[in-house]
């Protein structure tokens, strides 16, 4: 059995510009046509799914990604499988390309961005009820196309597995009734507290009403560190301390494969915001979603560092 991860999956281009946008656009024009020659381009792996399955992998589990990618996808498939990430439930479109999200920064840390979807339009195509309950411990159900997300968490209601909701960005297309069908049956929504503001006004409940419809609420709070709030009241467990402040893209993936491990094991509450917490420290390190690294050993010391001794965790991350 094995934690299945949905989500888009997508190449990632990161440009720099070497002067400010202010200067080339100008506001009393009612038309817009520029262009920007970049000084620096960068290609990196990036998609919600494999970030989050890439994390799952470095803590010890062989996640499997369900998604959809193109015919550029090859190098990034044998990159995960070389890193512990099962990529035979991905479904390869040869006519179309994967997902690719561009964005040029400029000195001010403005940025200008487009996301084109390619192959992840078709993840609406893919029956997770073929994968088969029975091979399956978790899912979690991260940002995609929005009707293949609806469908997965039907899927997942008609097998009876465990599943998290995790619409993040997702939150500002879809509609009041595929977010609450989705959220029905739900182990968690996971979000961040800009996030968990969108979904009140989108659903038009506040917390306590969206625990009727799910068991947990998981929300991530940047440097303040992340809370659960259930039935039964709210649990914060602060931030764990990064040794440097690089680039937070890709911390809240990293939490999420942090909370899978931690729920797939059963542990407490606290317990699973700490490793979700201690995970997340290591991506805003670096530049990139999926270019961090750790042994079972640096991340137990890791924990340590940051809180205490948690024997518990012992057979954590095998």
């Amino acid at each position: 059995m094995s934690i299945i991860v949905t989500g888009s999956i997508a190449w990632d281009y990161l440009m720099r510009f070497p002067g400010y946008f202010k200067d080339h656009i100008f506001s009393e024009q009612d038309k817009l046509s520029v262009s920007f020659l970049v000084d620096e381009k960068e290609r990196h792996r990036g998609g919600t799914a494999p970030n989050i399955a890439y994390n799952l992998a470095l803590l010890g589990e062989r996640p499997q990604i369900v998604g959809a990618a193109g015919l550029d996808f090859e190098d990034y498939r044998r990159w995960l499988e070389s890193v512990g990430v099962d990529t035979s439930l991905i479904r390869i479109y040869s006519d179309e390309f994967t997902a690719t999200f561009s964005v040029i920064t400029d000195l001010d840390h403005n940025q200008i961005a487009s996301f084109h979807t390619g192959a992840m339009a078709r993840a609406r195509e893919i029956n997770l009820r073929e994968v088969g309950a029975e091979a399956i411990d978790w899912v979690i159900i991260s940002p995609d196309d929005p009707v293949a997300m609806v469908n997965h968490t039907e899927a997942c209601r008609d097998m009876g597995v465990p599943f998290i909701y995790d619409p993040s960005q997702q939150l500002a297309r879809i509609s009041r009734d595929e977010f609450m069908t989705s959220l029905q049956g739900a182990a968690a929504l996971t979000v961040n507290d800009y996030e968990l503001e969108m979904a009140k006004k989108l659903s038009g409940l506040d917390e306590a009403g969206l625990l009727r419809y799910v068991r947990a609420i998981v929300v991530t709070c940047g440097a303040d560190g992340a809370s659960v709030i259930t039935r039964e009241g709210e649990i914060h467990v602060p931030a764990a301390q990064p040794e440097a402040v690089v680039e937070p893209t890709g911390v809240g993936d990293a939490f999420r494969a942090g909370l899978l491990v931690g729920l797939n094991a059963g542990y407490d509450w606290e317990t699973i915001l700490k490793v979700g917490n201690s995970a997340a420290v290591y991506v805003i390190e670096r530049v990139g979603t999926q270019n961090h690294r750790y042994s079972r050993q640096e991340f137990l010391a890791r924990v340590r560092e940051n809180y205490g001794d948690l024997p518990i965790l012992e057979d954590c991350c095998q």
